[in-house]
């Protein structure tokens, strides 16, 4: 979350001439509710099994593609396997220092910040990467790099060749 995935992977795609998805965007589509109000009115558990849905079906759709997927994403039925499996990933690792700068304008947009207060945001985050690190740290590649560049993905996919 706050990590520039979104940003950062459609530059990717562009360079590469392939599609480009942004999973939370999808859902957004197919339920015709944004995802504060999924989790709102149908809860975590029922955006998750979309989520995990679309990118079976995004996955089994495409040939070549890059996909921004939400922060949850990989901490969910099996959906960090099934990327590995299927594609490379990416892990954008970052302190929860950094990323708080990045979404402290943004809480009342985000639903797991929704009750989180600008002053409990760090320690949030913190709490949240270490709940989270198992999962992330499966992605092929870790990039702690800040003003990330499409080309520095292209590097990485280069010396893993």
């Amino acid at each position: 979350m706050g990590s520039g995935k979104t940003t950062i992977g459609k530059k990717l795609a562009n360079k590469l001439t392939i599609p480009f998805f942004d999973i939370d965007e999808e859902v957004v589509n197919d339920e015709g509710k944004d995802i504060s109000t999924i989790f709102e009115l149908d809860g975590e558990d029922y955006f998750r099994e979309k989520e995990h849905k679309k990118l079976a079906q995004l996955i089994n759709e495409n040939e070549a593609f890059v996909i921004s997927t939400g922060g949850g994403t990989p901490c969910f039925k099996n959906n960090m396997d099934l990327m590995n499996a299927n594609g490379t990933t990416f892990y954008l690792k970052y302190s929860p220092e950094f990323l708080a700068s990045r979404l402290k304008n943004a809480l009342h947009k985000r639903p797991l910040l929704k009750n989180v207060t600008s002053s409990e945001l760090n320690s949030f985050i913190t709490s949240l990467l270490a709940e989270r690190e198992f999962y992330y740290s499966k992605s092929h590649f870790t990039i702690e790099k800040i003003n990330l560049k499409p080309d520095d993905f292209l590097t990485f996919f280069k010396t893993a060749l």
